[in-house]
Formats: structure tokens, sequence, C-alpha cells
């Protein structure tokens, strides 16, 4: 009985240590089940990680090894870009300078050394086309306030017109209609004045002043027209120039006045007003006439010359402007030169504006019925 129960009670054990080893066998089966997906996510990570490891620094190589591939040429452009910037540069920067130090601040300094008033040949920085239409406007203006304007010399043909514009040199153009009627009464052509004994001449032409040199002139012009153009007075400008004491000035008198060939008569009235007007700031007459005649049509060039300088002669003078009496103040940039109070300014006003006499002694009917007055002749009272 005894054996027995220690036989059975080692299969017993046995069985409970069999069950004991299937239960940590199958413990052991279950465990790796559970404990895989632990195991092999980080391993998985550490596996992409050490692939994305490895391709960087097979990539890394790669670039190392091109580096020096490309490093020659590399250096040689970048160092040539480097040179080219800097030239770009030096050559962007050079003018900087330059355009601080640039005369336009002398030039500016230099100006207040000139009337304020004559400074600049266009005001406050006026531009060509700015200028062109206050130059047409200014003539415009003036053409209505002078719509009779006319040459201020006495004469029946361009004999007579070209003789007394040489007299009119360095006087008035009334004194010279006051004189002209005597010397063309005994002289009344080209041949006869030719032929006349220059003191005779002389003595007519004294009221005139300079009276020697300008009877040296008109006998002598009166030779060329008789010699050279058959006693008649040329229509072209290069042919009155050649005669004896006729300028452009006088040239373009006659071609206007005489032949109906426009021009710009640059008398000392002309080269005032311009000047004040700031049309330009040129000095010589030639100049002042090119200048002038650049701003208007050809065709406006004899009445031109007509309303400027009558604006002259009446209002706007050398030494005392009436510019409160006028009409184009509010386009003349010198305004204020002159008295600017209307009352005092009328008193400056000449010749019809002042309701006296003008300078014809034998005016256009235009200007009589405009209010004009004929000049008194030579000794009149």
């Amino acid at each position: 009985m005894g054996e027995q129960i220690s036989d059975g009670g080692r299969e017993t054990a046995k069985a409970a240590k069999t069950a004991a080893a299937g239960g940590s066998a199958s413990a052991k089966k279950a465990a790796p089940a559970r404990k895989t997906p632990a195991r092999k996510t980080p391993a998985k990570k550490a596996t992409a990680q050490k692939a994305t490891a490895q391709k960087a620094t097979a990539k890394k190589p790669a670039a190392k090894k091109a580096a020096p591939a490309r490093g020659p040429a590399a250096k040689q452009a970048s160092a040539r870009k480097a040179a080219a910037a800097k030239s770009s540069a030096a050559l962007k920067k050079a003018p900087a300078p330059r355009k601080q130090v640039v005369a336009p601040k002398k030039a500016t300094a230099s100006v207040p050394a000139a009337p304020a008033k004559t400074v600049a040949a266009h005001p406050q920085g006026e531009s060509r086309t700015a200028l062109v239409r206050r130059a047409r406007r200014i003539n415009r203006e003036l053409a209505e306030v002078y719509p009779y304007a006319h040459p201020e010399l006495d004469f029946e043909n361009p004999f007579q017109l070209v003789v007394a514009t040489v007299l009119s040199a360095q006087t008035t153009d009334l004194r010279v209609n006051q004189t002209t009627p005597a010397l063309f009464a005994k002289y009344p052509t080209p041949e006869d004045l030719a032929a006349a004994d220059p003191e005779e001449v002389e003595e007519i032409l004294h009221p005139t002043g300079f009276f020697r040199a300008k009877t040296k002139s008109v006998i002598g012009l009166s030779k060329a027209l008789v010699e050279q153009f058959g006693g008649e007075v040329p229509g072209r400008l290069e042919d009155l120039v050649k005669l004896p004491g006729v300028g452009r000035k006088t040239a373009f008198v006659v071609l206007g006045n005489a032949f109906g060939r426009p021009g710009i008569t640059v008398d000392t009235h002309f080269q005032r007003l311009v000047r004040r007007w700031k049309w330009t700031d040129e000095t010589d007459p030639d100049k002042i006439e090119a200048a002038v005649g650049a701003l208007f049509p050809k065709s406006d060039w004899t009445d031109l010359s007509h309303h400027v300088i009558w604006h002259g002669r009446r209002i706007c003078h050398a030494r005392k402007p009436a510019c409160g009496a006028c009409p184009i103040a509010p386009l003349c940039p010198a305004y204020g030169e002159g008295e600017t109070d209307p009352e005092k300014a009328e008193k400056l006003l000449k010749y019809e504006k002042a309701g006296r006499p003008g300078q014809r002694l034998r005016p256009p009917q235009a200007y009589l019925d405009a209010g004009g007055r004929a000049a008194p002749p030579l000794g009149a009272g």
C-alpha cells in the first residue's frame, strides 16, 4: 500500500511537473507573441534610421567628391563674378561723387551777382512750350491794344523808306518825318540824290543829328542803287545789306513794309522788351532776331515788330515803365520794375495813349480812326 502511494505520488508529482512545464512552455510561447510587436517596432525604426543615415552618408561623399571636381571652376567663376561686381560697383559709384561736385551749385551761387530780373531766360523754369504760348499770347494782346500799328516813318515808296530808315539812327522817327519832306521835295529819286551836293544835303539833314555821316550814307546808297540796281530798291535781303548805311534792321524794315516780306526789326525798343519778357537773354541783335523768330510763325514777324516797338514807345519805357497801366502785366516777368500805381502809371503814357500826337505827319487812316493824332511839321508851334 505504501509503495503504491509513493509511486502514485511520484506519478502525481511528475504529472504536476509536466503540467507546470506545459504551463511554462505555453507561457513562453504566449510571451513572445506579446513582446514581439514592442521589440520589432524599435527595430524597424532603427533600421529605417540606419538606412536613412546610410543614404545620407552615401550622398555626402558624392557631394564631397563632386565639390572638388567643381572647385577650381567655381572658384574662378566666383572670382570673376566678384571682380565684375567690384568693377560695376566702382562704375556705379564713380559718377555719384561727380554729380555732387558738378557745377550747378557754383552756377546758382554765381547767379545773384546779376540782377534777379535777368537771371534766367525762362522765368521759374518755364518750358519751351510754355514760353512759346506766353510769347504768342503777348503778341495777341498787343494786337488788340494796337490794331493800327504801322511803321512810324512817312514814306510813299521803297526809296523813301530806305532813306528814312537810315536817317532814323540815333534820333526819333518824329524828327525824321519832320526832315524828309524837304529832302524828298528836292531829291525825289535815287538819281537826284546821287548827284546832290553834299553840303546842301547836310544842311537839310542837320536836325537829325550825325548829319555828315548820314549825308554820306544816303548819297552813297543812292549811287549804289543807280549803278548796281538800275535806280530801284532791291527786294532781297542779301542785296539790301550791301547798300551803304543799310544793315539787317533797316533791310527788314524795307522788306516787311515796302515789299510785304516778313522780317523782325530788332531796334532798341525791341531788344529791351524781349529781354524783359524773358523771350531770350541774348544781347546781340542777330541772335535776338533768331531766338525770337523761332517763337513765332514767319508770317507774324512784321506785325510782331510793330506791336513790340509801339508798346516800348508808349508804355514799356526804358527808364520808367508804366507797369500799372500795362495791358500785359499778368504775362510780364518784369512787372514791378516801373510804376505800379495805376494813376501814377497813366501819367507816364506817351503819344496817343496820353492823348498826344504821334510821330507821323501823314499817318494811315486807320490810326486816325482809332483816335490817333498826326504829328506837327517841323517848326510848327
